[in-house]
């Protein structure tokens, strides 16, 4: 990642980090529930008003709003009005890493590899470290709330899975327009209406401003520019590479808890939250690569960056001795010895330019590729189809599944299914298979 996005990158995890500060000040104000759903609600109008509607069926983007947010903030807002640390609350959050892999492998048939079993382990140990030391200084069920919150992130993170929004971040702003009805009702019904209507009697005075000012920071900066960014750097990087800073969110609340209102966690809760930050940073980071069957896609993806490697080397190599050529010609052999060295450069110089052709021409021929299964995407008529079908075969094209591509080949009728047979085939060769 250039320097620019990892800054990026860490700034978002400041940002959410601090976004529980902000949570905690609003809370100062309004009833848990309330404040939950005046948070989506914010959200929600000029979403509707301004935002196109993502093109993802209604049951995952449904899905999303109640998992993500609506039990998640349930959980989060109960849990912190009930006395749970602001601190603690963001590293006990981090929760819903281990119950989004245990879920995808018990709901979606996702294989849990052993280093992500025992990076879940791990964060689940941490967690019931935390518990332990909450449940012997103060009440156990605030944490529970929490970890209530984490599980609720983690199903909204399997709809949003299943969504595969072509824009993520309208997703996202979409789901706030599920969480204020169910908010409201039971703001309404657990809260009261003497207590909504007393928080909002007392809004308007100087007291109030830093809850309105924390309502403003979850809104803006938390949830518009905190995930705008954080979905921006998602789309141009490898979620390998960009989800583990969100490690650094738990640090940062941490951090501005102790500052700003003088939370210090015991020994065994930092002890806990070195194990979840660890567990959840073991379970999210990719292990080491297999090296691919010769002549398979991936092979050969394997050899263009082994060789870009080498031409790097070659070349820092080549200058040194060009340098050395240079002195030592200066010393001796004058300019007859100057003059190999340029012709070295030169050759040097067509070796580059050459190997950065052949990478333009093969990202070209990629593009194509993906131009061509989109626009054969678009003949087929679906109605005849199941949904299941298209997403089997987009799975095997991501996996560069060959042997899957060919079998669903085998099983269309040319007769009928023309157009299916295409986008097929294009997936084929977008894939490296033909």
């Amino acid at each position: 990642m250039p320097t620019r996005h990892v800054l990026l990158a860490v700034g978002v995890a400041v940002l959410w980090g601090l976004n529980f500060l902000a949570i905690h000040a609003s809370l100062e104000q309004f009833p848990p529930l309330l404040l939950a759903g005046l948070r989506f609600l914010v959200i929600a109008v000029p979403t509707v008003l301004f935002v196109p509607r993502p093109d993802v069926e209604l049951r995952w983007l449904v899905g999303y709003g109640l998992g993500f947010g609506t039990l998640q903030f349930l959980g989060l807002y109960l849990g912190m009005a009930a006395g749970f640390p602001t601190g603690l609350a963001s590293l006990v959050l981090q929760s819903s890493a281990p119950f989004t892999v245990i879920l995808g492998m018990v709901l979606l048939g996702e294989r849990l590899s052993a280093r992500r079993a025992a990076g879940v382990l791990v964060a689940v140990l941490g967690l019931a470290l935390v518990g332990v030391s909450r449940a012997t200084t103060a009440e156990w069920w605030p944490f529970a709330l929490v970890v209530l919150g984490g599980f609720g992130w983690a199903l909204g993170n399997l709809a949003s899975r299943q969504a595969r929004a072509p824009r993520p971040l309208h997703l996202t702003l979409w789901m706030s327009v599920v969480p204020p009805l169910p908010m409201f009702a039971l703001s309404w019904w657990l809260e009261g209406p003497e207590r909504i209507g007393r928080a909002f009697a007392t809004s308007l005075t100087v007291e109030a401003v830093p809850a309105w000012l924390g309502l403003a920071y979850t809104v803006v900066l938390g949830t518009v520019v905190g995930s705008g960014i954080w979905v921006w750097l998602m789309s141009r990087h490898p979620a390998g590479m960009v989800a583990p800073f969100s490690m650094l969110v738990p640090v940062t609340g941490m951090l501005a808890a102790w500052l700003a209102l003088d939370e210090t966690p015991s020994p065994l809760e930092l002890a806990g939250g070195v194990l979840v930050v660890g567990g959840v940073l073991w379970a999210s980071l990719p292990g080491p690569r297999r090296t691919p069957p010769a002549g398979s896609p991936s092979a050969h993806g394997a050899d263009r960056g082994v060789w870009r490697r080498l031409d790097r080397l070659v070349l820092a190599g080549g200058m040194k001795k060009l340098a050395a050529v240079a002195l030592t010609a200066a010393l001796t052999l004058g300019a007859t010895a100057c003059s190999e060295a340029q012709e070295a450069a030169d050759q040097a110089s067509d070796a580059a330019s050459k190997a950065s052709d052949a990478a333009s021409k093969a990202g070209d021929q990629a593009s194509d590729a993906a131009d061509q299964a989109r626009q054969a995407a678009r003949d087929v008529n679906w109605d005849k189809y199941p949904r299941e079908l298209r997403d089997r075969v987009q799975k095997m094209a991501d996996k560069a599944d060959c042997k899957g591509l060919n079998g669903v080949l085998d099983n269309l009728d040319p007769g009928k299914d023309g157009a299916a047979i295409t986008w097929v085939r294009a997936q084929l060769k977008q894939a490296g298979c033909a």
